[in-house]
């Protein structure tokens, strides 16, 4: 099934602005408006020069339509547009047409009329290399629009615009029959009284009348003086095609548009007033410019992290994933959106905001499925995850009923980043648990979101099968989740599981938190997670705000929550693009964060961010600054949770973390190594390697080791120096993706 299916008829991207629509000339006023926005006032004028063809006369007269659609006429007022068009005339350098070498082309054109209409119609053709003739009955060029402007105004703007322009104009000579034109295709704009020559409209294309060959247009057909300028331009088309295809069948310039705007998200501007009363100034003209929203469906690039730093649309993106999963290659394996594909969230603020619901998260997620599934997804971007995700479920898993018996109403699944940021987070909740409902089991492990981020999907659903006897085993009781990522895996592939979070049994229980936090001034931040779970976001706010805290809202909550970068794991497969959103996310609000997310809450801290999770809110922990935990101590912190729950609920001795050796590791090179998520365990077994097997090198000026072993699909490195009493100091400590030919490790 081709993977852009839908995309090109659903995404709005490429819709015209409702101006460009009611303009008859079809102006693309976005090019227009950021040409003027910086200064670019001759870049203006030949966007302008080449839409309408005679700009001096439709600055002079053009009635406006697109005021009566511009989104700023409820906001501060519409875009004075034809103001700036007069500016763009008025400040650009050189008024002249360009001047075109064009090979003269074999085809012969009469026009019937020398209307603005038949002039502009003419001024196209020849233009472009046609043998042009233009008939006119009376002795003079411009039809109406003589009793509208001054001959200074009308003549002189017609004669500038055919000066580089070749055509044979006859005056007072008056056409009976169309049959007496020896030409290959006519053009009849006689005026709003004047002769069809028996001929009416073909409905089939723009333009087409009954007859093969000739058009009609302009005031004859009911245009008024903009719209026969426009129809003659236009008709240009249509006979140029006739010309080439014989067709009389062009299509009809567009004059809708499926673009949607939320008019509510408009905020005010005072429009710009010329201080002269007529026209604008360079300044006043850059700043009028400047209150243009340039309306297009823009506002998943705004909105989604990744079509905003990439700055592509969702039909770009599929394009590219299309051309990935289905390449032209001979070996069957493209490579143009392999990372692009990596490096989504899968927050659902595309879906969310998007007029149409387009989800490209979901597009990029089936996409990164099927090139798992074909090999061609680069292991390393999810590789420690996955391994992390595994260690979570074993070495810190653990599945209990109640302490005081076997029948479980409740089980915590507090998920596996809440123990692993802190143990206490876990312990001081299940005691909470305990003592309203001591019939609450408690079940530590992965909800599989890693594997479904990975693409992995036979993993995700090992570790889904996995819960699933686990709860069975326990009785099908509620599970009590703490995190809205675990909420959110579950209920999509295990609807069976019913759910409530820990916060909300919170409020219903009463829970009073201390006030020590009376006066200070924070921001809730919703986990991505959380888009959907509106009843979850009031209680995270009503327990801040019992706590003393005054709440300052974010830019982006609620229902547009933004992901903290964790979503997708993807700082493995775009580094520069996570700390892209890391700092977007900090510099959000000036004042400290709460947040009901373990991963949220460690990434802020870590990009320096004070930031408290809401744990620390209810039962009083640490400061907002604390330290976050290394990829190591998480680690370590899930086997510490493990022990403390066994001892003091359970009253087992849990397994002693075993120290494998004393390793010494400077604070700068730690924080190297959980930069790159580089385990102190697997550098441990490097080493352990290197002395058992001998397989070392040793560099004398330094009096230190280096060696190798691969673990897993990755193999380390250690540089490292041996004490005297047997404690080892790490000097340096890397990875790669390369294997080393040779001896097994």
């Amino acid at each position: 099934m081709k993977q852009t299916s839908g995309l090109e008829a659903d995404c709005r991207q490429s819709e015209p602005a409702f101006c460009t629509v009611a303009c008859p000339f079809h102006l693309d006023v976005r090019d227009f408006v950021s040409k003027l926005r910086r200064g670019g006032f001759n870049a203006a004028y030949r966007t302008y020069l080449n839409a309408v063809g005679f700009p001096g006369i439709v600055s002079a007269l053009c009635p406006e339509p697109c005021r009566e659609v511009c989104p700023r006429q409820n906001s501060g007022g519409a875009v004075a547009l034809r103001l700036l068009e007069r500016a763009a005339l008025e400040y650009a350098s050189n008024l002249e047409p360009n001047c075109y070498n064009v090979p003269r082309k074999p085809w012969r054109v009469a026009i019937v009329g020398a209307g603005i209409s038949g002039l502009a119609c003419a001024l196209r053709l020849a233009g472009k290399g046609c043998d042009v003739t233009v008939f006119e009955r009376t002795a003079h060029l411009g039809g109406h629009l003589n009793d509208l402007l001054p001959p200074e105004v009308l003549l002189s703007e017609i004669s500038r615009q055919f000066m580089h322009v070749k055509y044979e104009l006859r005056l007072r000579e008056t056409i009976e029959r169309l049959d007496d034109l020896a030409c290959d295709a006519v053009y009849v704009a006689t005026g709003a009284r004047g002769s069809r020559f028996g001929l009416a409209a073909d409905p089939g294309g723009a333009f087409a009348s009954e007859r093969a060959g000739v058009f009609l247009g302009g005031s004859l057909m009911g245009a008024d003086s903009m719209g026969a300028i426009a129809d003659g331009l236009q008709a240009s088309a249509a006979i140029e095609r006739y010309l080439k295809v014989a067709g009389m069948n062009q299509p009809a310039a567009v004059d809708r548009t499926r673009l949607r705007l939320d008019g509510t998200r408009v905020d005010p501007v005072q429009p710009v007033r010329p201080e002269n009363g007529r026209t604008f100034t360079r300044d006043e003209a850059v700043a009028e410019a400047g209150r243009c929203l340039k309306c297009a469906c823009d506002v998943c690039v705004r909105s989604c992290d990744l079509m905003g730093y990439f700055k592509k649309y969702p039909r770009r993106i599929a394009e590219e994933v299309e051309i990935t999963i289905h390449p032209g290659t001979l070996d069957g394996n493209g490579t143009v959106a392999t990372r692009l594909i990596s490096t989504c969230l899968q927050c659902g603020l595309c879906r969310e905001t998007c007029p149409q619901g387009i989800d490209t998260g979901a597009l990029l997620l089936q996409s990164h499925r099927i090139m798992r599934k074909k090999g061609a997804m680069p292991w390393a971007f999810h590789d420690f995850f996955l391994r992390d995700m595994e260690s979570a479920s074993s070495e810190g898993g653990l599945c209990r009923p109640p302490p005081a018996g076997e029948r479980s109403r409740y089980v915590f699944f507090p998920g596996c980043q809440l123990g692993a940021s802190d143990p206490r987070y876990v312990t001081a909740s299940y005691r909470f648990l305990l003592d309203h409902w001591p019939d609450t089991a408690l079940l530590l492990s992965c909800c599989g979101a890693p594997a479904e981020w990975a693409g992995d999907e036979e993993i995700r659903d090992r570790a889904l099968e996995k819960l699933r006897r686990d709860w069975l085993a326990l009785g099908r009781p509620v599970a009590v989740f703490a995190c809205p990522t675990c909420r959110k895996t579950l209920g999509r592939h295990l609807p069976e599981v019913e759910g409530i979070f820990l916060y909300e049994l919170m409020r219903g229980q009463g829970l009073t938190p201390d006030r020590r936090f009376s006066g200070e001034i924070a921001s809730v931040f919703d986990p991505c997670a959380s888009r959907g779970e509106p009843d979850l976001q009031r209680t995270i706010r009503e327990l801040a705000e019992g706590a003393g805290f005054e709440l300052r809202p974010l830019p982006q909550e609620g229902r547009f929550a933004r992901c903290c970068s964790w979503g997708g794991q993807v700082a493995v497969a775009h580094p520069p693009f996570a700390r892209h959103v890391v700092k977007a996310r900090i510099t959000a609000g000036d004042a400290p964060y709460i947040t009901y997310c373990a991963n949220c809450r460690d990434i802020f801290a870590a990009a320096g961010k004070p930031a408290r999770h809401i744990l620390d809110v209810v039962f009083g922990g640490p400061e907002a600054d604390r330290v976050p935990p290394t990829v190591t101590e998480r680690r370590r912190n899930r086997a510490l949770l493990k022990r403390q729950v066994l001892a003091e609920f359970w009253r087992e001795e849990g397994k002693a973390e075993e120290v494998r050796m004393n390793l010494i590791v400077a604070a700068e090179l730690r924080k190297k190594m959980d930069a790159e998520l580089i385990l102190e365990t697997d550098i441990a077994a490097v080493i352990e390697h290197c002395e058992a097997s001998g397989r070392k090198a040793f560099d004398p000026a330094s009096g230190s080791f280096s060696g190798y072993r691969q673990i897993g699909p990755m193999t380390y490195w250690a540089e490292y120096r041996v004490g005297p009493d047997g404690g080892i100091t790490l000097l340096n400590a890397y990875g790669h993706r390369m294997s080393i030919e040779g001896r097994s490790p």
